[in-house]
């Protein structure tokens, strides 16, 4: 490289040795190397640096990597910068003024290289060559890249790997793998130089959206995502039970309800699922439904999943077992025990499953009471239960009590028995019957009966006796007496009955509620006996209700009837409704008054801009407000005011009515109260919530008139409507065609004016007045520019001769003069030649030669 820097000084020094501009190199020897790096990129722009200031003589070579020669690439001799051609290939070079330096804008690869500037300064001390090296490097960057995956759906426990690829990107280039979380972010779990990641052990949570960054020393890309589909599955089922009932076995349900069963797995993709019964295929679905249930539906559910992609399958298996109740209702008996020493109370009451809960209680029990437990620590699950009561505190016509419960019933049942002694009635209560006896002994006991006040009723009796009265004969409150006598007995041994008419009690025997809802009356049967063996209820009007679901609903337990009245109305179900009850010895009733209150007086309602939103009367804006100023929405409805606004509106065409005469109010209200309906009637076309106040209604008839109103309600009471009025027409708008209308006549007035003014200057000889006057005079001798070829130009100079050049060292052109009419001679006579112009020729054109002459030094 020396020698070859040492063999160009000798080129330049033989290159300024002409006369004047001789260089001497004191010592050759001395040359300054400057070395330097420079990074590029490929497109953009670099500067390579040649010393600080402009050197007499400069020229910049260039070597490819790989190679020794050096190639000239621009030089300057004092004569300006000479580029060569391999410039082209490097990009867009240019030398930067007034220095050594270059830039290469639009850079190619193919700049890659050592770039030499060979410098030579003509110093006082003598001259002085530099050598600057530059190392270029030219970058390319990092092109977008793509995301490549082994398996874009691999089953969980697999591999797989993932490869970043791109086009085009200088080395080093680092690569990042990304994947996207549930909240929208991107995480790493990947990093480093290799374009490649390896995944092993795939499971389910790496399903998801994965793209890949790349960056080197230029810039940053990122790809488009992929998504990454991992087949995994099924789990083993997860079995939801509804309604859900958990038992040591399993699941439970009661008889007679809908059951769901709901099979759930985790796959991918989705499992199909069969359900299975006691091993026998049933369904096909993740949900199986049972209507309905019954006890034969007890047994083994199983729900088999399957994954058909990976050919695998998953099972689980429940128990179901369906309660039912047992049939019917205990069952009472009484049994002497121990000798006759004891009473032994007996309550049956078979099947059910599970077995049913039973229990004794003294006395006779009300609808959800519970009673004390006679002998026994709580109920018990079974089908017999059996209780020992001591004679001795035990008392004539005592009432024991069986409580029976089951799972699958919503109320308990009960049996009652009265040991001793006991009444009881015929069908349809035709006859009361008091039953007594007194088994065992010898000889036998003699029973008879005694009625109020010691009367005897009938003779002797061994062993048993019954007396049978007539039904009400017998007096409520007082009591029956059965008495025995034994020869072992010194006295009478009495057994006594009390009989008792029904006794009917209520919650409230005042009831009010709004109309439109629903209302329960209650009925209570306390002291009775014998039972009474239904509550009957009649409404007000004195008709027996049955169990009507639209109107009436009747529910009832051993000792009490509720009555329930749905969507109650102020007119129809107003009034006093009638609870009754009766037995043998006799019956009862009581009233209970229902008052169906209306919900008050809505405000009255005035329409304040009813008008067509077109001139199409398609559409209506209606608006309006209340009667009472500054009363707000809520006060309104606080204090009795109203619930909903009804928008109606009817065809006046259809109205049948007088011409030129007009329903006032009181005629339509007459006619409300009546129930006629005018002709045309009403029509509902809409409703809007208490804070509204404005309402576009549209699909209207443009050919028809319409009348509309608008009405308060108060949940089922209407106010009185607004007066009924007729849109009016929309305001007419001049405005936009107003503008319109002086925006085009501006526009045509200006398009006018312009077309005039270029009729009058093309045709100025024609119209020399006209032209005069927007333009002003000239006279003949002034001077004007040569616009239009209708000009007329002068031959030559006032004398008629040509032009030729001044006898002076400067250029000089003449005016041309305007040839129009105004520029002749007031005699006819033209001013160039002094002679009349030739008849005809007031408008042929006139060549006019202009020559300028100038001299250079």
């Amino acid at each position: 490289m020396v020698a070859r820097g040492l063999t160009f000084i000798c080129l330049l020094t033989c290159l300024f040795t002409s006369p004047g501009h001789a260089v001497d190199i004191l010592d050759p020897g001395e040359v300054v190397y400057v070395d330097s790096r420079l990074d590029g990129v490929v497109g953009r722009a670099v500067i390579l640096e040649c010393g600080a200031t402009l050197p007499d003589v400069y020229i910049w070579g260039f070597t490819k990597p790989g190679t020794d020669a050096i190639r000239a690439v621009v030089y300057d001799f004092g004569k300006g910068p000479k580029i060569q051609q391999l410039a082209q290939t490097l990009g867009d070079l240019q030398v930067i003024s007034k220095s050594a330096s270059v830039s290469i804008e639009n850079l190619q690869l193919a700049a890659r290289g050592l770039y030499t500037c060979q410098a030579l300064y003509d110093t006082p001390q003598g001259a002085k060559l530099y050598y600057y090296y530059t190392h270029l490097f030219v970058l390319v960057p990092v092109t977008k890249p793509y995301i490549l995956v082994s398996d874009a759906s691999p089953a969980e426990g697999s591999s797989a790997w993932l490869r970043c690829g791109l086009e085009n990107g200088t080395s080093p280039i680092y690569y990042e793998f990304e994947q996207e979380t549930h909240n929208g972010f991107f995480k790493t779990f990947g990093q480093g130089n290799s374009s490649r990641f390896n995944m092993t052990e795939i499971n389910r949570n790496h399903t998801g959206w994965y793209r890949c960054s790349v960056r080197n020393a230029v810039n940053q890309q990122r790809s488009d995502r992929i998504w990454l589909d991992i087949i995994y599955g099924p789990d083993i089922p997860q079995i939801d039970v509804t309604p859900y009932s958990v038992t040591e076995r399993g699941y439970s349900a009661l008889e007679r309800e809908t059951v769901s069963l709901l099979c759930q797995s985790q796959s991918n993709p989705p499992s199909q699922y069969v359900w299975f019964y006691n091993n026998s295929q049933v369904y096909t679905g993740p949900q199986f439904t049972i209507t309905r249930i019954l006890r034969m539906h007890t047994g083994i559910y199983a729900c088999l999943a399957q994954n058909t992609y990976l050919n695998t399958r998953a099972r689980k298996t429940i128990t179901l077992t369906v309660y039912y109740p047992p049939d019917g209702s205990p069952s009472c008996i009484v049994q002497p025990a121990l000798n006759y020493s004891s009473l032994s109370l007996q309550c049956t009451w078979p099947g059910g499953l599970p077995p049913p809960s039973l229990r004794w209680s003294p006395g006779l029990l009300a609808p959800g009471q519970e009673g004390a437990v006679l002998g026994q620590e709580g109920a018990v699950l079974t089908n017999n239960v059996t209780m020992l009561q001591s004679g001795a505190n035990t008392f004539n016509n005592s009432l024991f009590t069986c409580q029976g419960s089951h799972l699958a019933l919503n109320q308990s049942t009960y049996c009652s028995i009265r040991t001793l002694c006991f009444a009881y009635a015929t069908r349809d209560n035709q006859q009361l019957m008091l039953s007594c006896s007194w088994g065992g002994g010898a000889p036998r006991a003699l029973l008879w009966w005694e009625g109020p006040g010691g009367q005897q009723h009938g003779g002797g009796e061994e062993n048993a006796n019954i007396l049978v009265l007539r039904s009400g004969s017998a007096q409520s409150g007082q009591a029956y007496i059965c008495r025995g006598k034994h020869p072992l007995h010194p006295l009478p041994q009495p057994c006594t009955l009390m009989l008792e008419a029904p006794v009917l009690l209520t919650q409230r025997s005042m009831v009010s509620v709004y109309e439109g809802s629903d209302v329960e009356l209650t009925c209570i049967l306390t002291a009775n006996y014998l039972p009474a063996s239904d509550i009957t209820w009649f409404n007000n009007r004195r008709q027996e209700v049955r169990n009507v679901p639209q109107k009436y609903l009747m529910q009832r337990g051993a000792a009490w009837a509720n009555l329930t009245v749905r969507e109650t109305d102020g007119i129809q179900d107003s009034g006093q409704y009638w609870c009754s009850a009766s037995n043998a010895v006799g019956g009862a009733e009581i009233p209970i008054t229902l008052l169906v209150k209306r919900y008050p007086m809505p405000p009255n309602v005035t329409l304040v801009r009813l008008v067509y939103s077109t001139r199409q009367r398609s559409e209506v804006q209606i608006e309006w407000r209340l009667e009472e100023e500054g009363q707000s929405v809520n006060e309104g409805a606080r204090d009795g005011g109203f619930t909903r606004f009804m928008l109606e509106r009817r065809s006046v065409e259809e109205e049948a009515t007088t011409p030129g005469r007009k329903r006032s109010g009181e005629e339509e209200e007459e006619e409300r109260g009546e129930g006629r309906s005018s002709s045309p009637s009403w029509l509902q076309v809409g409703e809007q919530g208490p804070d509204v106040r404005y309402h576009t209604l549209g699909n209207l008839i443009p050919t028809l008139t319409y009348q509309f109103r608008v009405t308060a309600v108060n949940h089922r009471t209407v106010g009185h409507p607004s007066p009924a009025k007729t849109p009016a027409d929309p305001p007419f708008n001049a405005y936009p065609a107003v503008i319109g209308a002086a925006i085009g006549g501006m526009i045509l007035a200006a398009i006018a004016t312009v077309l005039l003014f270029m009729f009058i200057i093309r045709n100025r000889n024609n119209n020399p007045r006209l032209h005069d006057m927007l333009f002003g005079m000239q006279h003949s001798q002034s001077r004007e520019n040569i616009n239009f070829p209708e000009d007329e130009i002068m031959e030559g100079a006032e004398g008629g001769g040509d032009l030729g050049p001044s006898p002076g060292p400067d250029p000089v052109m003449s005016s041309p003069r305007a040839s129009s009419p105004r520029a002749q001679s007031p005699l006819g006579v033209s001013p160039a030649t002094g002679q009349p112009p030739p008849p005809g020729d007031d408008n042929e054109p006139v060549n006019v030669t202009i020559t300028v002459m100038a001299t250079g030094s």
